[in-house]
Formats: structure tokens, C-alpha cells, sequence
């Protein structure tokens, strides 16, 4: 193979966690691979915050304004495609792209992210990070002292309830169908004055991704600025799994205090292996990896 397509490192994903990596890895010095197909889970959410120096920034401006500089440092390349495809060899691993690139390196790293699994209800998805939320942190302050809800039910509601209580008291719990709560977790919620509502949710009525009501089954509609909801996901790139890399009863990808997996030169960075989604704890993820992967090349090599 050429030298141009043989690296220390390829990267396969090049958001957050992949451009972070690249930086500590190319001022390292080793030569690296950042594979990238421009399209990371949070593309539709309009705004980062919780994330010192960036708070306010769109994604994509946090992310072209990391490419720029990351892409200064000549050790390190971007290439824009889909990674189909991985082999092990007997000095590394090679990558294939969706158009047949074919490039070489001794360690990989995946950061991948995830897949947001939408329920089927009529306007979720539509309202996905922009006014059906994931983490309060990241997008409560924003919609704080406003009729908000909480999507979940069991154990996971009651929860969920007692956090976003913080932002508002104008909560709601929707159940989605039967509460499967306890009974003492419904007191306590009630306590708070904090509605169950048990209805079965059909539709989320909005305005480019900005809901106005939650309509449910029986016709009827609950007004709300806001819902936070946890739903399912799937690992974005199947890559991982295909390499024997561990996945976790949660559905993540398993490593440790180095961000290895479970396949040695294999890593992980990123929201494919955690479930604190926030831009900033994925950005430390990235280049705490990038810094064990150099470390490992060091003591392979000296």
C-alpha cells in the first residue's frame, strides 16, 4: 500500500470526540486519519450550551471552527466518507470507504457516536433536539419556569421527574399508557404537584421542531413548551462489533480507564461508549484517548 494511505491512527468519526483525539495525536507527531461522513446525532439541535467558551455556538460552528484548527497541523488528514468496511492484518488494521479507499494503520479509533431510535409518535422526530430534549443540562436552562414534561414511565419517571422539576413548576409526567409507578413514587410526585398523566401519546403538534401541544389517543391535548424524553439507540457504525469489540447491556461500547475496548489497538471515544451525551465530556473523551493511544505507540516502540 502507498505510503499517502498508511497511518499511526485512523480515526473514524470526526465530530467532537475524533477532532479532539486528532489535535493531541497529530502535536504528537503521529501520523493520523480522520475518516468522517458528516453526519453526527446532533445536527438538528440548534444550539450547545453548557460547554465554557462555546455556550450559545450552533454544533456545526463548535465543530468547523475544531476542523479548521485541527487541519493546521500537517500530520493529520480529513478525508469525507463512510468507513463499510475493516480487516485485522498482522501489523495493524486497513479501513475500506463506501467508494473503495482502502488505508492502513496500527491503531484505530472509534468515534463513532450513535443512532437515535424514534418512537413512533407523529412530530417527534421532527422535534428532536430542538424542543424534545435529552439532558437538562445542556438545553433545560433555556426552557426554565415554562409548562414543560417529562416522557418516561417506572422507575425511569419518577426519576427524570424529581430532575426537571428543577427547571419548572409546571411539570407534567406522561406515562405514555399505564403508570408503572409505585405507589409511593406517585405520592411523592403529587407531593411536588406534579401531574401523571396516563394517556398514550399519538402526536407532538409543531412549528419547525418548536411543539406547542402533545396529543394523545383520546383526541384530547396537553399545551407544552417543552418535553424531555430518553429513547432507544443503536451504535452508528457497525464497524466496532464486526471487529469483536465488547457492547455492553446498555448498548455501548465497552472500555476502559484508557478508552480501549476490549480489542487490543482498538479505542473508543465518544457517545458510542457513555451515556453523558454532552459536547464537552465527549471533547475530554477524545483527547484522553488520543493521549493513551500515543502512550501505547511509545511503549511499543521504545
Amino acid at each position: 500500500m502507498e505510503d499517502n494511505k498508511r497511518f499511526d491512527v485512523i480515526i473514524i468519526g470526526g465530530s467532537y470526540a475524533g477532532l479532539s483525539a486528532a489535535m493531541t495525536l497529530g502535536r504528537s507527531l503521529r501520523k493520523v486519519l480522520i475518516i468522517d461522513s458528516g453526519k453526527p446525532c446532533n445536527r438538528q439541535t440548534p444550539h450547545s450550551h453548557n460547554f465554557i467558551t462555546q455556550d450559545g455556538q450552533t454544533p456545526k460552528q463548535i465543530a468547523d471552527a475544531a476542523k479548521v484548527q485541527v487541519l493546521k497541523y500537517n500530520t493529520v488528514t480529513f478525508f469525507e466518507g463512510l468507513a463499510v468496511q475493516g480487516t485485522k492484518t498482522a501489523d495493524g488494521f486497513t479501513i475500506m470507504t463506501e467508494n473503495g479507499e482502502l488505508f492502513a494503520a496500527g491503531k484505530l479509533l472509534f468515534a463513532t457516536g450513535i443512532s437515535d431510535q424514534m418512537p413512533d409518535i407523529v412530530g417527534f422526530a421532527e422535534c428532536w433536539g430542538i424542543s424534545v430534549l435529552h439532558c437538562p443540562y445542556c438545553h433545560g436552562y433555556e426552557v426554565k419556569h415554562t409548562s414543560m414534561g417529562v416522557i418516561a414511565n417506572g422507575d425511569l419517571g419518577f426519576e427524570f421527574s424529581r430532575l426537571i422539576n428543577n427547571w419548572t413548576k409546571g411539570l407534567v409526567l406522561l406515562t405514555n399508557g399505564r403508570s408503572a409507578l409505585t405507589p409511593e413514587q406517585t405520592e411523592k410526585i403529587k407531593q411536588h404537584n406534579i401531574e401523571i398523566i396516563e394517556k398514550e401519546i399519538v402526536e407532538i403538534e409543531h412549528t419547525e421542531g418548536y411543539m406547542t401541544n402533545v396529543v394523545f389517543k383520546d383526541g384530547s391535548k396537553q399545551k407544552l413548551t417543552a418535553v424531555f424524553a430518553k429513547i432507544g439507540f443503536k451504535q452508528h457504525s457497525i464497524l466496532p462489533e464486526e471487529f469483536g469489540c465488547n457492547i455492553n447491556e446498555h448498548g455501548f461500547i465497552s472500555i476502559d480507564d484508557f478508552q480501549r475496548t476490549t480489542i487490543p489497538g482498538i479505542y473508543a471515544a465518544g457517545d458510542n461508549t457513555t451515556m453523558f451525551r454532552a459536547v464537552s465530556v465527549v471533547t475530554a473523551a477524545g483527547t484522553k484517548a488520543g493521549a493513551m493511544i500515543n502512550k501505547d505507540l511509545v511503549d511499543e516502540t521504545f
